[in-house]
């Protein structure tokens, strides 16, 4: 269910948020859908149980999943409507970054030909992986 990058530069919790959050917009995770136990994990994965505690803690944090006591943790009804929300605020980091690109005189061909490109490439990606 997660594969994670052991030598990249994103720390493992990092990793294991985003891939939960990525799950959750294609589908694969759905509202009161379990996630695995931290014991589990940590084992299957070879990690330490306490990087699976901080992940699943600011998965939590952010109102994407919710524990049960004696039970475990479950993806929340609203999980996927917080995680868009949280990608939709990345787009002030977009414009900033174009803002740069427009001082620097980077033509717009150029700018919007990089962004099609990589919005085509994760799109490829994404049916790849079996979500369209």
């Amino acid at each position: 269910m997660f594969t994670l990058d052991r030598f990249g530069r994103t720390p493992i919790y990092e990793q294991l948020i985003e891939q939960v959050e990525r799950r959750i917009l294609d589908g694969t995770l759905r509202p009161r859908d379990a996630l695995p136990s931290v014991r589990t994990l940590s084992m299957s994965l070879g990690i330490n149980p306490n990087t699976l505690q901080k992940a699943y803690t600011e998965l939590e944090r952010r109102g994407v999943c919710a524990g049960v006591p004696g039970s475990g943790r479950y993806v929340t009804e609203e999980a996927k409507q917080l995680v868009t929300g949280g990608r939709r605020s990345k787009m002030s980091t977009l414009e900033r970054l174009v803002r740069e690109l427009a001082l620097a005189e980077i033509p717009l061909k150029e700018v919007l030909a990089c962004v099609e490109e990589a919005y085509q490439s994760a799109a490829a990606a994404r049916e790849e992986e079996g979500n369209p």
